[in-house]
């Protein structure tokens, strides 16, 4: 694997692994999850193309590739301003369309269910990548 695309994909999954440890550690809020959520969501993308870049154009890996961005972009409009994570249309469509990702990242042999995934280490979440999650 080109060495870029892995380094890529693992930091990726690094940030991806820290939001979703800032929404573990915190009391729930909406517009506060929204946005960890929307960055989980980018950063799967970042790894789906990273993915598709790996495994070239084969329609799987496309496939996995665009239901990704779609999920990322359905996540960024329900924590878009005006909505922060309260609107339950736009949370449930982005349910949906992370589930169409999942799914389709099966697909694609990237996803193995019922095998662990990796551990990832969040690291030391650094001032900068705190405000990246807007927190």
């Amino acid at each position: 694997m080109d060495e870029g695309v892995a380094w890529k994909a693992a930091h990726a999954a690094r940030v991806s692994a820290q939001a979703v440890a800032v929404l573990a550690e915190t009391d729930p809020d909406p517009a506060a999850d929204s946005r960890c959520a929307r960055n989980a969501a980018a950063s799967a993308a970042q790894a789906a193309r990273m993915g598709q870049i790996h495994d070239g154009d084969s329609e799987l890996a496309v496939a996995a590739c665009e239901a990704a961005l779609k999920a990322a972009q359905s996540a960024g409009a329900a924590s878009k301003a005006g909505e922060l994570g309260a609107n339950q249309e736009l949370n449930a469509a982005a349910d949906v369309a992370e589930a169409e990702a999942v799914a389709a990242a099966e697909r694609a042999g990237w996803v193995r269910p019922g095998e662990e995934a990796p551990r990832v280490a969040t690291g030391v979440r650094s001032g900068e990548l705190m405000r990246m999650l807007h927190l």
